[in-house]
């Protein structure tokens, strides 16, 4: 036989089960008991009293405590009915008051003990969500409640009921607080009064049952009467499909105000939870009064509809979050309806005093403003709350993972702004930059590039200390080798700057066609910026000044989002981009989101953001692009770069090709990956020995494609996948049978990022270089050149590997588009039309004319 505690246990990993003493302390004296397993509290009654029921106790936290939800089911056997009634009688007989209560020993590790002992604290961030235990949903009338009020929306329904059991069945605590009884119940009670309507109503074209003059007769309580076992049975039958039992509890304002009753709801709800059942709470509609003053008032919130009863019975039990459903997105500082209407993402409740709140919802007994007063009392007491859209598919989970969803209830006032306001001032900052001259905008990159060498000290103290925390916390080599910034690299990063500032004059308004249309009618094509870039980076704080200098020369705004191994040194360097900023009074053009906002959540701000751009893992790069919807996203997921070495290659010049291509730096997008030989050549020559010595000398690990794994007995190991990209001292070395064959390799497992031929062949080079289809291709050149300070661009934002708009190492002409602009003197369509006037559209010659403030300066050239 299973024994009883282990069908009692939850569901997660909670780690051994301790069946020995457990201490039990008398609330009254203080006085510690001993009891072992074999004993039974005397002075209760089990029956309507737990033994462990407490407030602060928890469900799930118990189950692991001792051997069930029941003294009698912790003994390892089930109780007979004798020793039931004998427990009973010796209960009554000691008159002992239902709130003589004992503490049970806490053995839940996964649930803070000291929240209840110190003063619960909500959580502050969003993040910290992730970690609620306990979870309170309420469902809104509005959000499973038909428009027309007869029924449930049982779509949205099951998609919640889905989300909550998942979550149930994870080893959460969940409680649902539900409406819909009154709808449910109006949907049958209309059926009732259509059979009491005349011959004539019944044949009428006009719908009697939903008229106003109807539903008056359909009485809510009477509804709510008839309505509650239909949705309880619909809730039982949603449930089942995913392994989950729930109870049915209905609560009246009284049962709050009377210390006994509340103490009895909070045992039910606890010994539910501890027999993994999901209880379902709703207000007993069919009986409660009007809302009425009390003298709790003061000291309490007042129960008036779901709202407050969702929170009151959240810290009654200790909830660790509520999440009220309703049919908005969340709090907006005025009605979502009215212009200039903005969602509040994080609500600190001193933001109470600055809402104006609409109208509530028809199908509603509460209102917007009920929610944030009973969101805000529950806050105060401990317990976190988020409002948020429960048509949303998926928003519970959301919520749970982080993201976000709805308003988020807080009394952090966290510093830094909103990243939608970051953005909005980095849209404005755009246009500051492009009005100024090109000379200013180069001048605020040259001081920038000074301040890099000046303030190398102080980087260097940051970025040394973000390099200790990432070694406590095992990050690997290849992201640490990208962490590390030296004075070689800070220097090497000024001079970049520097040539970004030099090319920077002819970039912005730059006129890259003219054409002659007709008389009087001349129609250029200028470069403008693109807009608000997004650029997210790993453990790479020497992005940070090379794509803060790109934007400022291209006249483009710029979020920035770094990640948090590189928080120190982001900040430093942000701090010098602003001081650059500041000498052209564009400050709030380039800024560094320092807030915990999820990329996933930064990737729905399409009308603030036009670009993303990531630098970083693939992994990285692959989830940016899968997320972003909406957002354009410039990128390459992986760098797979080839090495083709043809049977004309020079075996000197390979071999050091090979090892600069590999070991230079070998966490770069451009670093080699896999070494492909010529059949003529690793037979014939001594290239492969040469090349194997090489690579050793410099620590890389080789693995052998299969070709090359059957033509050696004592081999390099076989390398599972050629699609990998090891970021590390490691690479593949395959055997092809001709340049087509090499070609073929790459086209099927390369990433269209850097592919290398070494040949003494110019007509094989050329054919190389024209058939594969790679951002970028070189001839007897190492991959590594493949780098936007390497290839005269100054610097880079990424290496795109796309189709469209930009590939390669993406600079500055990558960061811009174009606007067609057209200047005449009253030029008329319908001229045009019926023969007035003729088109001419003439090519003109470009020159080099700028656009500077609006207007067109042609320099002559100096011939």
């Amino acid at each position: 036989m299973v024994p009883l505690y282990k069908v009692l246990a939850p569901r997660g990993n909670q780690g051994p089960i301790r069946k020995s003493t457990v201490s039990l302390l008398v609330k009254e004296n203080r006085q510690a008991l001993q009891y072992n397993k074999k004993q039974v509290p005397t002075k209760r009654n089990p029956f309507t009293e737990p033994w462990y029921a407490q407030k602060g106790n928890k469900g799930a936290s118990l189950r692991v405590s001792l051997l069930g939800a029941n003294k009698f089911r912790s003994m390892g056997a089930i109780a007979s009915s004798v020793q039931a009634n004998r427990a009973r009688s010796m209960s009554t007989k000691s008159g002992q008051s239902s709130r003589d209560l004992y503490a049970a020993l806490h053995l839940d590790a996964s649930r803070s003990i000291s929240r209840a002992e110190t003063g619960r604290a909500a959580f502050l961030h969003r993040q910290q969500l992730t970690h609620a235990r306990r979870i309170v949903v309420k469902l809104g009338s509005a959000v499973i409640t038909r428009k027309d009020g007869y029924g449930l929306a049982l779509g949205r329904l099951a998609s919640i009921v889905e989300q909550v059991a998942e979550l149930q069945n994870e080893g959460r605590e969940l409680v649902m607080v539900t409406s819909g009884a009154v709808a449910f119940g109006k949907q049958k009670l209309a059926q009732e009064l259509l059979m009491s309507l005349s011959m004539r109503e019944t044949l009428s074209t006009k719908d009697s049952i939903r008229s106003e003059e109807a539903k008056s007769l359909i009485a809510p309580r009477a509804s709510a009467a008839v309505g509650q076992s239909g949705l309880m049975s619909l809730y039982e039958a949603m449930f089942a499909q995913y392994g989950v039992k729930v109870a049915q509890i209905l609560i009246t304002k009284p049962d709050f105000y009377n210390a006994e009753t509340r103490q009895n709801l909070n045992s039910t709800i606890n010994e539910l939870i501890a027999l993994n059942i999901l209880p379902i709470i709703n207000t007993n509609d069919a009986v409660t009064p009007p809302p009425q003053v009390d003298e709790e008032i003061s000291k309490k919130l007042d129960i008036r509809d779901n709202d407050s009863l969702a929170a009151r019975l959240a810290v009654e039990i200790e909830s660790d979050l509520i999440i009220l459903m309703t049919d908005v997105d969340g709090i907006y500082n005025r009605p979502p309806k009215d212009e200039g209407a903005r969602l509040i993402d994080n609500f600190v409740p001193d933001m109470i005093s600055s809402l104006k709140f609409g109208e509530k919802s028809s199908v509603g007994t509460g209102g917007m403003d009920s929610k944030v007063k009973a969101a805000s009392w529950a806050l105060d007491r401990g317990t976190s709350v988020v409002i948020c859209n429960g048509v949303s598919h998926g928003a519970i989970k959301g919520i749970i993972q982080g993201r976000k969803i709805g308003t988020f209830f807080t009394n952090s006032n966290e510093s830094g702004l909103e990243v939608e306001v970051l953005a909005k001032n980095a849209r404005q900052g755009s246009r500051i930059l492009q009005s100024l001259e090109p000379e200013d905008r180069a001048s605020a990159i040259k001081t920038l590039a000074e301040l890099l060498e000046t303030r190398q000290p102080d980087i260097l103290v940051s970025n040394q200390q973000d390099i200790e925390e990432a070694e406590r916390t095992g990050l690997s080599s290849a992201m640490l080798a990208r962490l590390r910034l030296t004075p070689a690299k800070l220097n090497n990063l000024a001079e970049g700057l520097r040539q970004i500032a030099d090319a920077s004059r002819d970039v912005l308004g730059r006129t890259l066609s003219k054409t002659l249309i007709a008389n009087n009618i001349e129609l250029r094509q200028v470069t403008v910026p693109i807009g608000v870039l997004l650029v997210i980076f790993e453990s790479r704080p020497d992005c940070l000044p090379q794509v803060a200098s790109l934007a400022l020369a291209t006249g483009n705004g710029l979020l920035l989002k770094g990640g948090k191994e590189a928080n120190k040194t982001n900040k430093v360097l942000m701090d010098l981009v602003k001081e650059a900023l500041a000498t052209v009074g564009a400050t709030g053009a380039i800024s560094l989101i320092t807030k915990r906002d999820e990329i996933s959540d930064l990737l729905q701000l399409e009308g603030d953001i036009d670009l993303v751009i990531p630098r970083g893992s693939s992994e990285l790069v692959k989830t940016i692009q899968e997320q972003s919807q909406s957002i354009p996203v410039l990128g390459h997921a992986e760098g797979i770069c080839h090495v083709y070495i043809d049977k004309e290659a020079d075996v000197e010049k390979a071999v050091k090709i090979v090892r600069d291509a590999k070991c230079d730096y070998p966490s770069a997008c451009n670093a080699m990956e896999t070494l492909l030989i010529h059949d003529d050549i690793f037979h014939n020559t001594p290239l492969f020995t040469k090349v194997c010595q090489t690579l050793m000398k410099e620590n890389v690990k080789i693995q052998a494609g299969p070709r090359l794994n059957k033509m050696l007995t004592f081999g390099p190991p076989l390398a599972q996948t050629f699609k990998v990209e090891f970021s590390d001292l490691e690479c593949i070395i395959e055997v092809v049978k001709s340049m087509e064959d090499a070609i073929d390799h790459i086209h099927r497992f390369g990433s269209s990022h850097t592919d290398v031929i070494v040949t003494e062949n110019d007509d094989t080079a050329n054919y190389f270089l024209n058939s594969v289809d790679s951002a970028c291709v070189f001839h007897n050149v190492s991959s590594r050149f493949a780098d936007g300070y390497r290839l005269g661009l100054g610097a880079e934002v990424g290496i795109s590997t796309a189709r469209i708009h930009a590939r390669g190492p993406v600079g500055m002409e990558g960061l811009l588009t174009t606007k067609w602009v057209l200047k005449g003197d009253c030029g008329l369509a319908s001229e045009f039309t019926d023969g007035r006037r003729h088109f001419i559209h003439k090519k003109l010659p470009v020159e080099n004319d700028l656009m500077c403030d609006g207007i067109y300066v042609e320099h002559q050239s100096s011939s």
